[in-house]
């Protein structure tokens, strides 16, 4: 969906970004450390508005390799 725009289940094109909010506590995100809470990844959200499809999606390059590097 991120990148077509496009729901994959139903079709529909009424795709919602929802961003990751990283002040947000408990929020959406991937944790680089088992022990403490404190690195966080953020994770931005694509939903369908018509049948309620959803993908998550780390957007960054870079955030991509701090996880690969914490988890790979």
């Amino acid at each position: 969906m991120k990148n077509t725009k496009r729901c994959p289940v139903c079709g529909s094109t009424d795709v919602i970004r929802v961003p990751d909010d990283a002040h947000r506590y408990l929020s959406n995100g991937i944790f680089l450390t088992r022990a403490l809470m404190v690195k966080r990844i953020p994770v931005a959200r694509y939903v369908c508005h018509d049948c309620g499809y959803l993908e998550n999606w780390v957007e960054n390059q870079h955030e991509r390799d701090k996880i690969k590097r914490a988890w790979g």
